[in-house]
């Protein structure tokens, strides 16, 4: 049995370490901070009985876990991430602890009237009766993904400390800046020397997947004319108005507030504007390859199509690929999704095989040679103020993880 109380303990120590990513910052890991628990893990990871435990200069920190089987086993890995999103504060996390939910509202911060409501984020009655992990409401918990490396903490302890439970040779990965898009930039995958591996990075428990967005950002940039005002009939040609024109052409439903499952969309997540240059700031997101394809078409042919109708280049439009989906990857391999649906089933726990409306690191390392699935690590509500994990959700991750060991040593 999993310890309880060491499991919670250990997670309370991660998060209240401020881990906060920076996206306008070009070191790794792009903030400083990021190596106070980045170290402290490096130490803790040889303290529970790892080997080979390494920290290179951009803090990507591995470990290995020995076979305890003679046999042949392919080495697997698990990872994660240190890092917080940088949406909201990760300074000062102050967790609250819900015993035995009731599914009523929970009051994060009585003074600022700050309330987590399952009137308004139902999954919470999934966890009636369990023991939640909140804020206080001023800032994130950083479950994301501070739930997964307690969980692959707590397995590989767990492991070591049961040899009877038989494995193969295990490596485990924690890196920076994955909430700024850049986790994987820097991974060692041939240092790790896994055959595959899974990111604990997923949300609600069950969740298991291989498939995430295709990914780009756009950058559209429309020049104008400024003139004095009161002369301005025949001359001013201003910005803004034909980026509204832009803005109203793209598919106004293809828009994440109006999407879901496997449909795509527009989201404009920036406007900077004056009379003479207006920028716009895009992320295009599809599973599907061919209508992400499309989408980045579309946006060319809008920008062709405003140049034409004005007589001139008002419109400039630059994208840029950001990351794929990985199901390409790992479908050649689906044995290892399999073992990973098989170790949930024999923990009594239903698999949610889903496709992922975002990126994960996961999708980056498949690329670059190391299949890698995700996991849930248990968390809601990432990157604000409403974050909160059931303590139950860890403990059955953890299992997972030690049992996707042993079944793996048995193929």
């Amino acid at each position: 049995m999993i310890n309880r109380q060491h499991l919670i303990d250990r997670f309370v120590s991660y998060v209240t370490v401020d881990t906060e990513s920076d996206p306008e910052s070009n070191t790794t890991p792009s903030t400083a901070k990021q190596w106070d628990l980045a170290n402290a893990l490096a130490e803790e990871l040889k303290a529970i009985g790892l080997e080979d435990v390494s920290i290179d200069k951009n803090a990507y920190i591995m470990a290995t876990l020995p076979s305890n089987v003679e046999h042949d086993v392919p080495t697997i890995g698990f990872i994660s991430h240190f890092d917080t999103s940088p949406d909201f504060t990760g300074a000062n996390v102050k967790p609250q602890f819900v015993e035995n939910y009731d599914g009523k509202d929970i009051v994060l911060n009585k003074d600022q009237n700050i309330i987590l409501s399952p009137d308004y984020f139902e999954d919470l009655l999934l966890y009636k009766g369990q023991t939640l992990i909140t804020t206080d409401g001023t800032t994130l918990l950083g479950a994301d993904d501070k739930a997964g490396i307690t969980e692959i903490v707590t397995a590989m302890e767990y492991l070591v400390q049961h040899p009877e439970l038989k494995h193969g040779k295990i490596r485990v990965g924690f890196t920076p800046d994955e909430e700024i898009g850049r986790g994987a930039h820097k991974f060692d995958v041939e240092k790790f020397g896994a055959e595959w591996a899974y990111t604990m990075d997923g949300s609600e428990i069950g969740e298991l997947e291989y498939e995430n967005f295709n990914a780009a950002g756009a950058v559209v940039t429309v020049e104008g004319k400024i003139v004095h005002p009161g002369y301005a009939k025949g001359k001013m040609v201003n910005s803004m108005y034909i980026a509204t024109e832009f803005i109203n052409s793209l598919p106004r439903l293809e828009t994440p507030e109006h999407t879901e499952g496997y449909e795509g969309f527009f989201h404009l997540t920036d406007i900077n504007g004056e009379v003479d240059s207006t920028v716009l700031k895009y992320i295009i997101r599809d599973h599907d390859k061919s209508h992400f394809e499309a989408r980045k078409d579309m946006m060319q042919k809008l920008t062709d199509e405003l140049n034409m109708q004005y007589g001139r280049q008002v419109v400039s439009v630059e994208i840029k690929d950001q990351y794929f989906n990985m199901k390409e990857k790992v479908e050649p391999v689906m044995h290892i999704v399999d073992i990973a649906e098989e170790a949930m089933k024999q923990i009594g726990i239903t698999p949610n095989i889903k496709a992922i409306r975002g990126g994960t690191d996961g999708s980056q390392l498949s690329y670059m040679g190391l299949p890698c699935p995700n996991i849930f690590a248990g968390g809601h509500n990432f990157h604000g103020r409403y974050e909160y994990v059931p303590v139950e959700s860890m403990i059955k991750a953890t299992e997972v993880i030690c049992k996707i060991a042993e079944l793996t040593a048995k193929q």
